[in-house]
């Protein structure tokens, strides 16, 4: 078999499926975080994931003021960024939880979609620097997006809209979750390709196994590395679409990727907030790959994903 990346053969059933800036994309990714590095020590992955950040960040749009800060909790602080425009009164709070399977990422490595988000919806956004694995095990994560969201509730008065991608799709609907019943729970959840632990036999997860970006090994190994000793699957902090009850959730989006092993995940989500008798809505964008949020700038596709995200969480802390 050719070693040339851009081998058809090496590409399989998604060399022509997806458009050739995609291709790209996917190249560029894998020239910087390459698929075997996920055998190297944790300390290494992250380091080269933050220069791969560093290298597709894109700014922050004009008139985007950032502050840092520190939410306190009985043992430690959790770091956190706020967005907001300079010249705009925010009419809603986004809290953002970063992608990065619960062991990559961090303020700096999402920075520029939170700054867009801010710009296209004029919300504030808070993201969420929540503890990582393996150093810490579920539930840290989640205990962090928790308190944070909390922080959030009880420091304004703004609406709260909950966003994540991927992994911090994930802790979105686990705090929404978690939330429902709060005095502020939120109006409304954005979830962007996330890794909800749904069942591995659904239909993305076998047609999809092998895609671009993330494969179903991939999906396991993060799995792993987050979870502690006799972790249940079925806890619903930790796998959200495996909860018994989905009432009384917010008005949810869920937007996945033809082409990712998680798609099923956002049906299946989709499905069973409606069965509870709520407002939910699925999109499979067509022709895109995990992580596409990345490729805005480069991939028609996936700049029109994001305008269609922006769209949703603007009408979602519009009360719409």
């Amino acid at each position: 078999m050719s070693s040339d990346p851009a081998d058809p053969v090496r590409r399989g059933k998604y060399a022509a499926l997806l458009d050739p800036e995609l291709w790209d994309y996917i190249d560029k990714v894998n020239s910087w975080y390459p698929p075997e590095i996920v055998a190297a020590p944790i300390a290494e992955q992250r380091a080269v994931y933050d220069r791969m950040c560093a290298a597709f960040h894109q700014g922050r749009p004009e008139g985007v003021a950032t502050r840092d800060g520190l939410v306190a909790t009985a043992a430690h602080a959790i770091p956190i960024r706020r967005y907001q425009m300079a010249d705009k009164v925010a009419a809603a709070v986004v809290v953002y939880y970063h992608g990065g399977g619960f062991v990559l990422g961090d303020l700096d490595s999402h920075d520029d979609i939170c700054a867009e988000i801010c710009a296209g919806t004029g919300f504030e956004v808070v993201s969420t620097d929540y503890r990582l694995a393996p150093e810490h095990l579920h539930p840290a994560s989640f205990d962090d997006a928790l308190a944070v969201f909390e922080w959030v509730a009880a420091t304004g008065t703004l609406p709260i809209v909950l966003c994540g991608e991927s992994a911090g799709g994930n802790l979105a609907a686990a705090v929404a979750q978690a939330t429902r019943h709060h005095p502020r729970h939120a109006i409304g959840q954005v979830l962007i390709y996330p890794g909800l632990g749904g069942d591995e036999t659904g239909r993305s997860y076998i047609e999809h196994a092998e895609a671009p970006l993330l494969t179903l090994a991939d999906i396991d190994f993060y799995r792993r590395v987050r979870s502690a000793p006799g972790q249940s699957l079925d806890d619903p902090t930790f796998s959200p679409v495996r909860d018994r009850d989905f009432s009384h959730l917010p008005p949810t989006v869920i937007v996945t990727a033809e082409c990712d092993p998680l798609s099923s995940d956002g049906e299946a989500y989709r499905d069973r907030i409606l069965a509870a008798g709520g407002r939910a809505w699925w999109r499979e964008e067509k022709r895109l790959v995990h992580s596409f949020l990345r490729a805005r700038p480069t991939v028609p596709r996936a700049a029109e994903a994001f305008m269609r995200i922006i769209a949703n969480i603007g009408a979602l802390g519009a009360g719409r």
